[in-house]
């Protein structure tokens, strides 16, 4: 499978990737550049090394169906919104039976 192609059938898992590094939420902005080292960063990862300007061919051919899909709400020619939520943070919870006088 080539790269474009994994990343339209594994979009939630990219941007779950790229949430790590990246502030991403339904609404947020994405650009172009975060995009492009992303993906980079994402294929490094998978040992399947793509050069800098691979990662920008790739980037504007992925985004051009997030815009088909109506995924992403284009800005300008190098930025985007997010229209989709992207993972769910989990609330992290007290410890029981801890307080703040135990800790002191």
């Amino acid at each position: 499978m080539n790269p474009l192609e994994h990343l339209k059938s594994n979009k939630n898992v990219f941007f779950n990737f790229m949430k790590e590094d990246y502030p991403l939420f339904k609404h947020s902005n994405l650009f172009l550049r975060d995009l492009q080292y992303a993906i980079k960063s994402y294929f490094d990862m998978k040992e399947n090394p793509i050069n800098y300007s691979q990662a920008e061919k790739i980037a504007r051919t992925f985004v051009e169906d997030l815009i088909k899909t109506n995924d992403v709400i284009q800005i300008d020619r190098k930025s985007w919104k997010l229209n989709f939520n992207i993972g769910v943070k989990q609330k992290v919870k007290e410890p029981e039976g801890v307080s703040n006088e135990q800790l002191n």
